[in-house]
């Protein structure tokens, strides 16, 4: 794959997202509240893009209750990201760990210059050396490849539409409504799910490419590999408490994501296990093994 392309298009992708989630808002005070409900939602639009891009990655962080942390507190976890900032050729991103058993991780930001790479307190515990180095890589990876900006945003702006949806639905609706109580009803139920659609499309590719690009800058496929079976194992055994809306940052869904057939994984935001550990084992020339029990 070109990343150079890949790059760029992360960058269409990201303003695509933010316009289809403005009309999105448009039709949502349209929908609600009429003509007036058009030009209150606009300029809440405009308020939002503003907000999810320059506050999309803190936020990110905060709503994960992520801390920084300093070299002394941890400093291995400081110099494998530092070693392998070097090698994807990036800033060395802040360094956050988030209190939660569960072994998960993920990384966000505006743009490599203001990324941030955080693990829970579990992956450190559950994880091998150089498994560990292995989830890192993959997160230098989404750094690399600019995932991050277009992530935090979308996972952002789920959650606000979300939000959002509930607040009208408390405080009410406007006379102006076209489409009624119905359409209202509507509306409350698919921007949810417009935005969840939107945001697992953009989830799924981002993942592939990130174990490829991290198992290069590690230069041996097989940690992530097995790293990412223990995560699995990990999510699915030990809860996590996370806002749904940001779920599709982590490495592996930090919500037990079911690993079944058919409509459950159509419509998860995290490509198939089983799949990404099988494309890492085929770079190193060795067959898949079954997934871990934790």
């Amino acid at each position: 794959m070109n990343l150079s392309a890949y790059k760029t298009g992360n960058t269409f992708k990201t303003f695509i997202f933010l316009a289809a989630m403005t009309a999105l808002l448009l039709g949502i005070g349209y929908m609600v509240g009429g003509t007036g409900g058009l030009v209150v939602f606009l300029f809440l639009s405009i308020a939002f893009n503003f907000a999810m891009y320059w506050f999309s990655g803190p936020m990110a962080l905060k709503m994960s209750k992520a801390k920084a942390v300093t070299e002394e507190e941890a400093p291995e976890l400081h110099r494998v990201v530092g070693v392998l900032a070097g090698r994807a050729g990036v800033p060395k991103p802040g360094v956050y760990i988030i209190p939660s058993e569960q072994p998960n991780a993920f990384a966000t930001g505006r743009n490599p210059e203001h990324a941030a790479v955080a693990v829970t307190a579990g992956i450190q515990r559950a994880l091998g050396p150089r498994e560990l180095e292995g989830v890192i890589a993959h997160e230098m990876a989404h750094i690399k490849n600019r995932d991050i900006l277009i992530a935090s945003i979308a996972a952002m702006i789920a959650g606000a539409i979300s939000y959002l949806m509930y607040a009208l639905l408390f405080f009410g609706g406007d006379d102006e409504n076209p489409l009624g109580a119905i359409g209202s009803i509507l509306m409350f139920l698919l921007a949810p799910l417009a935005a969840g659609i939107m945001q697992m499309a953009i989830s799924r590719q981002r993942e592939y490419v990130a174990d490829t690009t991290g198992a290069e800058l590690l230069g041996d496929p097989l940690p992530l590999a097995d790293a990412l079976g223990k995560l699995q194992a990990g999510a699915d055994a030990i809860p996590m408490e996370v806002n749904q809306a940001a779920a599709p940052l982590y490495i592996v869904n930090p919500l037990s994501a079911v690993r079944g057939r058919g409509m459950s994984r159509l419509f998860s935001t995290h490509p198939p296990m089983e799949e990404r550990i099988e494309r890492l084992r085929r770079m190193a020339g060795q067959p898949s093994m079954t997934l871990p029990t934790f």
